[in-house]
């Protein structure tokens, strides 16, 4: 049995897919979907960018959801595989819930597409943005939000993506956050963590915190209109880190997520724990590895960014026996 995981914005590069569209029909079927649901060139997008385009909020999500789910068809097309459940980082939730047969592809790509730009355009231009914490642990993460704040005068600020114990994106108003960048001291900081740092992330939005709820509401009115189903396997969300296969409770959380921070360090907890083993990460790049070898280096992520990897896949399978 095998988990399949799908990462989020920021795993994106030109070129993204392109050996799947070349070598395989169902893929190129998925890009010819993709494209014609939201009436954007995805595979000129993804293969040529510019950078720029691909980087768009708008259009990396529809990206990321046409690549991911392209690799999740192909592996399981080719290799008939058993799928345990699913889980994906923030807009990679929206390929699980298509691989688990939850929202037809085309309608999750509107969504999707409909999601970039509400989350764009929920906050003006330089009014939020997004700081990356290093060796803090949840607590300190949230005392330095709540510091900024106070101090600042001005918010919110808060944990956004519990990526992995020692990696917490924090997120909200921008004068908070140049406040805590001008007065960061880990000494400070209960604890006093000794390598504690900040990293000022490109992002064009202060995502997955209250600053969000415009594009929340937005979602929810879009969302409405379309039928969820109950699950094939179980998707873990990023709302709750739960295992959930009801379909109104799968919309619901997916609709609180993009306003609440992303449990993914409580995620992986809880696939190790229903003793998930055998991951592959579907879609560009190899975060999520990254992620799960902070976690739990004993917690194995196989990637799909070359044919090459395909290939090892099937000898993989072969040598062991797997399906």
């Amino acid at each position: 049995m095998w988990t399949l995981l799908f990462p989020g914005q920021g795993s994106q590069s030109v070129g993204m897919g392109k050996f799947l569209f070349d070598e395989f029909k169902i893929a190129k079927e998925v890009f010819e979907e993709a494209s014609d649901a939201i009436n954007l060139n995805l595979k000129k997008l993804c293969f040529e960018g510019p950078d720029a385009d691909l980087a768009l909020t708008e259009n990396t999500q529809p990206a990321l959801l046409c690549v991911s789910t392209a690799t999740q068809k192909v592996l399981r097309s080719e290799f008939s595989l058993k799928i345990q459940n699913t889980a994906g980082h923030s807009i990679g939730e929206y390929a699980s819930l298509v691989s688990a047969d939850v929202i037809p592809f085309s309608s999750a790509m509107k969504a999707v597409r409909r999601r970039g730009q509400a989350m764009q355009s929920a906050v003006p231009v330089g009014k939020g943005g997004m700081l990356a914490t290093l060796g803090l642990d949840d607590i300190q993460a949230r005392w330095i939000c709540e510091e900024a704040t106070k101090n600042s005068g001005k918010g919110p600020l808060s944990p956004a993506n519990f990526n992995c114990p020692g990696q917490i994106v924090i997120s909200g108003s921008s004068e908070a956050i140049q406040w805590l960048k001008d007065n960061f001291k880990p000494e400070n900081i209960p604890g006093s963590p000794r390598r504690a740092k900040l990293i000022p992330l490109n992002v064009s939005a202060p995502f997955h915190c209250a600053m969000m709820k415009p594009a929340e509401d937005n979602m929810r009115s879009f969302l409405s209109e379309i039928s969820f189903s109950n699950a094939s396997f179980p998707v873990v969300q990023n709302f709750n880190a739960q295992s959930v296969s009801n379909a109104s409770e799968l919309k619901e959380n997916l609709i609180k997520q993009i306003s609440a921070p992303v449990l993914w360090t409580q995620t992986m907890q809880n696939l190790k724990e229903s003793n998930s083993i055998r991951l592959l990460e579907c879609g560009n790049g190899s975060v999520l590895k990254g992620l799960f070898k902070k976690f739990d280096e004993n917690m194995k992520v196989i990637n799909f960014n070359q044919l090459e990897d395909i290939k090892n896949f099937e000898t993989l399978l072969k040598t062991e026996g797997l399906s």
